[in-house]
């Protein structure tokens, strides 16, 4: 499996992607990624360090010739999204990612195929590695992290890199070339709930919302995907307002990041409703496949009756949750007024967990305007402080206010002309780039983002493109033959 893997072109990419998915690399556990990639520097024996947070940078001096040149900074992140199909059994903390080859993608087996950003972190490590590619001075940043927090970014300090032009390898179209992308900021809403005994004469219920496409609640946000927390709550509120649900617990989703494809309720009913509830739900989830069937056709919403749970959610704290679930907007909030087709801001409603006596609402809002990114957390705080909860608004990282007029963009943009026959979109995106956060210490580098052509980001439908890599690697080599004089 790896071998056919290690075989594609161009191999010095591949074989090192095959190398970097052996090493497990949660995010906030990356240990043992950090030791991979200081023993990678340090056998090649680039002076190799390790910042405070964690951040690996190496540096490679620049080849004969071309020691005149801009010293530049290559950067991608060494941590990746956790994903698995509900039925794939997988433990991402011990074991390396189980790649195969699908026509022309390379994809995992039932997880995330880490692509994003595995591939930019190989692309520089194949350039450090390489004695035949000419490049100026280079001054590799991996950082950590990423994914959950951007806190090995935000952790970089000023003075440790000297490079003039960065180079982010962290976007997702290989006919893109990004200058700017969205902020974030994290809202969480939290409170305890009294639990009640369950009525006598009740009967228990599964319900369980799953086969949701998901996807990058960034890059994905805009189109019409469904929210399995969304989804889960819409039948919550349907089945109390009919039936008089009540909740003993609520699973859905994972990560902040990543739109929620999945979601499991545990619930009672009294018995007198048995068959009406179920014949009702069968409508409703009638109509809400009908409403996805474009955009998810795989969706899959199961009623079934299980173990009776002894205790469920206070009726009062439970009403106010769902009202609140369904005020929080989630999804496009603003479409920028400036650039065309460019979400500006956009709500994802990632986690919904409701268990013991206590609920746990997660949210990841972005925007590349500050104003309005603060304009929707407080709307979604206000949701959620008016049932009672706790809510903290943290982890805000800047957006990347794009510049048209930087010198690096004319060169990328000239040698993908040249070699493809037509212009590149020069774009920003409504994801989040580390780009922000790292020119707040370095503000005078001049930044670029681009990369191979990746679908699926976030979820287990994660896939590269073999022949856009092939293009992308192409573009790369070039680029760094063309990097401007001091």
């Amino acid at each position: 499996m790896s071998q056919e893997i290690r075989n594609l072109e161009p191999k010095a990419l591949w074989n090192k992607f095959a190398d970097l998915n052996a090493v497990p690399r949660p995010s906030k556990k990356e240990e043992r990624v950090i030791a991979f990639m200081k023993d990678f520097g340090k056998k090649l024996g680039f002076e190799t360090i390790e910042d405070e947070v964690g951040n690996v940078i190496i540096k490679k001096p620049a080849t004969k010739g071309m020691e005149n040149r801009k010293t530049i900074v290559m950067q991608s992140h060494l941590d990746m999204v956790h994903q698995k199909n509900s039925d794939t059994v997988f433990d991402f903390d011990t074991q390396g990612i189980e790649m195969y080859v699908d026509g022309d993608w390379v994809r995992a087996k039932g997880t995330t195929l880490g692509a994003d950003n595995g591939l930019g972190v190989a692309t520089i490590m194949a350039i450090l590695e390489s004695t035949d590619i000419p490049h100026p001075a280079i001054e590799a940043l991996f950082t950590i992290d990423e994914e959950t927090g951007m806190t090995g970014a935000m952790g970089l300090k000023g003075g440790l890199l000297s490079g003039e032009i960065l180079l982010n390898l962290d976007t997702e179209e290989d006919d893109e070339i990004d200058i700017g992308c969205a902020g974030g900021v994290d809202v969480t809403a939290e409170r305890g709930y009294e639990e009640e005994e369950t009525p006598e004469n009740s009967v228990g219920f599964t319900i369980t919302v799953r086969g949701l496409n998901g996807g990058h609640s960034g890059m994905d946000i805009h189109k019409g995907l469904g929210n399995a927390n969304k989804i889960m709550n819409r039948l919550l509120f349907d089945g109390f307002e009919n039936f008089g649900l009540q909740i003993s617990e609520i699973n859905g989703g994972s990560l902040r990041n990543a739109i929620p494809r999945e979601s499991v309720a545990k619930v009672i009913i009294s018995e007198i409703f048995d068959e009406a509830f179920v014949f009702d739900m069968q409508q409703t989830i009638g109509d809400i496949q009908t409403e996805f069937k474009t955009t998810e056709p795989n969706l899959e919403i199961i009623i079934e009756k299980g173990e009776t749970p002894t205790k469920v959610m206070n009726l009062g704290v439970q009403e106010g949750l769902t009202r609140a679930l369904y005020a929080a907007h989630n999804g496009v909030y603003r479409m920028s007024a400036d650039i065309a087709d460019l979400v500006e801001t956009s709500n994802n409603i990632a986690k919904v967990i409701v268990k013991d006596g206590k609920l746990h609402v997660g949210c990841l809002t972005r925007s590349s305007v500050e104003s309005s990114k603060f304009d929707l957390a407080n709307a979604l705080r206000s949701a959620f402080e008016l049932i009672g909860c706790e809510v903290a608004i943290t982890g805000s990282y800047p957006g990347w206010t794009p510049n048209v007029n930087s010198p690096i963009l004319d060169v990328l943009t000239d040698i993908y002309e040249k070699q493809n026959g037509s212009k590149a979109n020069v774009v920003a995106c409504h994801a989040g780039l580390e780009c922000g956060i790292l020119g707040t210490n370095y503000p005078g580098m001049d930044m670029i983002s681009f990369g191979p052509t990746i679908k699926g980001a976030h979820s287990p439908d994660e896939r590269a493109s073999i022949k856009s890599a092939q293009k992308y690697w192409k573009f790369v080599l070039e680029i760094l033959e063309n990097i401007p004089v001091k």
